[in-house]
């Protein structure tokens, strides 16, 4: 009979520990709203700056106390463009371009 009411008691907890991290983690997920520019919106901004290209590389960077931004990294030949759309106003923040390191180890040659 003592054995019963351990398993009981144990159980509970498990129970009350796995509702709450639900609880938590649900808040956390919750609190991020989704960007006014999607992320095809985003990919059609930066194809019109930097025409004839390929998407390589698409991130969305949540800033938390700033602006939203997509991160888009764009391929031309051997160019390469790092383009940063604001994810609420679809406003192109910033537009580098560099030659693409071809054999991927991170040496420019």
């Amino acid at each position: 009979m003592r054995i019963t009411k351990k398993f009981i008691v144990a159980g509970a907890g498990v129970v009350t520990l796995v509702a709450g991290g639900g609880a938590a983690l649900a808040a956390t997920t919750a609190a991020a709203p989704a960007p006014k520019v999607t992320a095809e919106q985003a990919i059609e901004i930066a194809h019109k700056q930097v025409a004839g290209t390929w998407v390589s590389e698409l991130d969305f960077d949540s800033q938390g106390t700033r602006a939203d931004v997509w991160e888009i990294e764009l391929t031309k030949g051997s160019q390469r463009h790092e383009l940063k759309i604001d994810a609420a106003t679809g406003k192109v923040t910033k537009n580098e371009t560099e030659q693409a390191d071809e054999d991927d180890d991170d040496n420019d040659d």
